[in-house]
């Protein structure tokens, strides 16, 4: 692996720290980090009460730029995932579902942006 490719890695692993440091603040509890499915991934996956986020972080050198990277593939990609996550996880289904973001930027807190984008 190139050096960029591992800072990159390293980068991404320690926003998606601080986004679940963020969301344990906020009284969160973080069930999946990392999720991996055939249809696609899933960064964090939480409840808080009996609402159950699935969550997409973006690191870029700016929120606005981080804002600017979820594209509408990609939303659908996470939604999919979602479906497929919640298809084994049968005793979440009763729960309010949301998609959020957290943008992270350099040398600034992560922006947890909620119900990012609609069901």
């Amino acid at each position: 692996m190139s050096k960029a490719r591992v800072r990159a890695y390293r980068d991404g692993v320690l926003a998606e720290t601080l986004a679940a440091i963020l969301f344990s603040l906020k009284g969160y509890r973080i069930i999946v980090r990392r999720y991996r499915s055939p249809v696609g991934e899933v960064d964090l996956v939480a409840t808080n009460g009996e609402r159950l986020a699935f969550v997409e972080l973006k690191r870029r050198k700016t929120q606005a730029h981080a804002a600017f990277a979820v594209t509408a593939k990609q939303k659908r990609r996470i939604m999919r995932a979602a479906q497929y996550w919640l298809s084994s996880h049968p005793h979440f289904v009763d729960y309010a579902i949301g998609f959020d973001v957290v943008l992270c930027a350099l040398w600034s807190w992560p922006r947890h942006v909620k119900n990012a984008f609609p069901i």
